[in-house]
């Protein structure tokens, strides 16, 4: 006969509980049982409470040959944990895998049809349950616990897995990472709805006359043949460098923004001429270096040093005008080492810095410590 000992959460009409049985203690949760591969494996719900005292993660000291799970990256905890904590009403984490290995039971809710497929799941309590994926997930979840404990009663799903030995452990891991593709930067920001500066770069994007018709709004890297000038991460991270340390409200920023685009489109003329049609993007963007990230990031920079001075028009426009002398060319020797490297255009922090550096020569503006010191060690390569 089974004693229940202790309710672990409520959540709805579900309940996760430990019982005592013959055998010992148990967790027992609702669950759906499937088949992959031959195996039998279970879907279930558990409490974010019972997340950091049941699921156990791969101990750090242990060599990888004999860890069934990449080294626990703890720069990555505090965002997740942030993430969950700042948006209680509206985040979402997709489910944990994990194996058992000690003996599961589950019980179906009856004998025949889809009742044989619903039931409880009944976990060993002494059984050592690992996690397979999703070990920054349950350690983010910890440190939001520690920080709102109420979090405890929302669940999570959970994939459990009969434990078939390191090896099969291992394969796991291979298997559920070997087709993970991070999504393009782009479409990170052309969904993201969270985030005041995605917003603004979709609106540029979108209502620009200089950028509108001409930004990939899905692709961070475009094709010989795209008819598009940008990239919208593109234009994302040039636009955050541009604001960046700038106090305004969200209209001031776009209308910063815009303006700072529309007067930089007035000093790049191939820019215009992909618009009325006299010359191709993909002409462009092979020709030239000023549809690149790494030049629009440069710009944004360029222009944060202005912004900074001055939010009035009137003043930082002018001073723009040493841009329409510079050769965007990739055929000019200048670009060597600073944008280009082996004749492919680089987007390292360095080459970014290099890059401002030429810009802010042709404008008389004073380099920082960093980018002196950037500059320095360039000038001294060349010789």
């Amino acid at each position: 006969m089974h004693a229940t000992v202790w309710l672990v959460g409520t959540h709805g009409p579900t309940q996760f509980r430990g019982e005592s049985t013959a055998t010992g203690f148990e967790y027992i949760f609702p669950a759906i049982r499937g088949v992959q591969a031959g195996r039998e494996y279970y879907a279930s719900m558990c409490p974010l409470s019972l997340i950091p005292k049941i699921f156990l993660f791969d101990e750090e000291e242990l060599a990888p040959e004999v860890r069934a799970q990449r080294v626990l990256n703890k720069g990555r905890v505090p965002a997740l944990a942030r993430y969950i904590i700042d948006n209680p009403d509206d985040y979402v984490f997709s489910a944990l895998t994990a194996s058992v290995d000690g003996t599961m039971r589950f019980v179906s809710a009856s004998g025949q049809g889809l009742g044989m497929r619903i039931g409880q799941l009944h976990v060993p309590m002494a059984s050592r349950v690992l996690i397979n994926d999703g070990q920054h997930r349950r350690a983010a979840i910890e440190a939001a616990l520690r920080d709102n404990p109420s979090l405890g009663d929302e669940t999570i799903a959970v994939v459990f897995f009969h434990d078939a030995g390191l090896e099969r452990s291992q394969q796991m891991f291979a298997d559920l990472n070997r087709h993970a593709v991070r999504p393009a930067r782009s479409i990170g920001v052309l969904y993201d709805h969270r985030d005041e500066l995605s917003k603004l770069t979709r609106l540029l994007a979108l209502k620009s006359p200089a950028l509108r018709g001409f930004v990939d709004m899905e692709s961070s890297t475009l094709s010989g043949r795209s008819g598009k000038l940008f990239t919208l991460s593109a234009l994302y991270y040039a636009t955050t460098a541009l604001l960046q340390d700038i106090d305004v409200s969200e209209k001031q920023a776009y209308d910063l923004a815009a303006g700072y685009w529309e007067a930089i489109d007035q000093l790049v003329p191939e820019w215009g001429l992909v618009r009325k049609r006299s010359l191709s993007a993909a002409e462009i963007r092979r020709q030239y270096l000023h549809t690149h990230g790494i030049a629009l990031h440069a710009l944004g920079r360029l222009g944060n040093t202005l912004l900074q001075e001055s939010l009035d028009p009137e003043i930082w426009r002018p001073q723009l005008d040493p841009l329409g002398q510079v050769d965007w060319s990739r055929n000019n020797c200048d670009w060597e080492g600073r944008a280009i490297v082996g004749g492919r255009v680089s987007k390292s922090h360095q080459n970014v810095v290099l890059t401002v550096n030429y810009l802010r020569q042709h404008l008389s503006l004073e380099l920082t410590t960093e980018e002196k010191q950037a500059e320095d060690a360039y000038l001294r390569g060349e010789r």
